[in-house]
């Protein structure tokens, strides 16, 4: 948005949201293969999802879950 406002370019709103939609549809698909694999309870993989819609959402469920999952062992590892 900088570029077509104040740099008077708003062709590059096309390039850059292109990359912007093309980088959430993989990360919404690696969320659901992380979630799956590692079987997740469908509470995170929700709360994951939601967080790729809220700006800065992504670095506090870092921050809350996923960190908070290596501290108790499971963020590495399957159950079977």
């Amino acid at each position: 948005m900088p570029l077509k406002y104040l740099a008077g370019r708003p062709e590059m709103v096309r390039v850059v949201g292109m990359a912007h939609g093309l980088l959430f549809v993989a990360f919404v698909f690696a969320v659901l293969q992380v979630a799956f694999e590692y079987r997740w309870p469908l509470k995170r993989a929700l709360a994951a999802l939601a967080a790729s819609v809220l700006p800065l959402g992504t670095f506090i469920f870092d921050a809350r879950v996923l960190r908070g999952l290596e501290t108790r062992g499971e963020a590495g590892t399957a159950t079977a």
